[in-house]
């Protein structure tokens, strides 16, 4: 099956000087073994965290270390460069041993490293400030999403009581009540000077969630 580059190259708008380029950063190793993307991946790693990491600052000049790596970590996962490359409909390109079978069961990990492939493929290709105008395009609607996702409760919880008492919260699980596949989680939390905040949730994450938002509530 002839692979159409000139369709990708139209998604993220980059006309490749080297075809040859473009081709390599889409090669699996399972498909040739001297000729691959693994260390063009390596490249796009470094240069999507260094894209992002420098956007981050700009939008949030007077915030907190801690904060930022915590957007960081949300915005250049594998999960992220997994959405990324299915937007991209990177499975259609990839070049990978019996890729006829496995086009549509290509592996998630696959997929996300060949978007950063092609990430380090652009920047060899065209320099940081194309490479770095095409990442933040593709990851324009994450970044969106990144300004309008608060610290969770449990987070805050957490830097209150170790910044007041120089301790973490304490949770405890009250009850797990429920049949298994519809459960209800009952957790309670205090710090070191409060009583026990009590409350539910589906599952031990949403209970703890849920009890430090009440916490907070009452301690403020």
């Amino acid at each position: 099956m002839k692979i159409d580059y000139l369709s990708l190259q139209k998604k993220v708008r980059v006309n490749f000087k080297d075809k040859d380029l473009l081709i390599k950063s889409l090669t699996h190793k399972s498909f040739d073994r001297e000729v691959n993307n693994e260390k063009i991946e390596f490249l796009g790693d470094r240069v999507l965290g260094l894209v992002i990491a420098k956007k981050l600052l700009e939008i949030y000049p007077n915030e907190r270390e801690g904060i930022l790596d915590k957007k960081f970590a949300s915005l250049v996962n594998k999960k992220t460069c997994l959405e990324i490359a299915k937007k991209l409909e990177l499975q259609k390109y990839i070049l990978i041993l019996n890729a006829d079978k496995k086009r549509n069961s290509i592996e998630d990990k696959v997929l996300a490293d060949s978007c950063e492939a092609l990430i380090g493929a652009i920047y060899l290709d065209k320099g940081f400030s194309f490479v770095e105008k095409t990442i933040l395009d593709l990851w324009s609607s994450k970044i969106k999403e990144s300004i309008n996702t608060q610290i969770d409760s449990k987070t805050k919880l957490q830097e209150l009581s170790l910044k007041k008492y120089k301790r973490l919260p304490i949770y405890k699980l009250i009850s797990n009540t429920g049949p298994r596949h519809k459960p209800l989680i009952k957790v309670g939390v205090k710090l070191v000077e409060t009583k026990f905040y009590v409350a539910e949730g589906k599952s031990k994450k949403d209970a703890e969630q849920n009890a430090a938002t009440i916490c907070l509530k009452d301690i403020k």
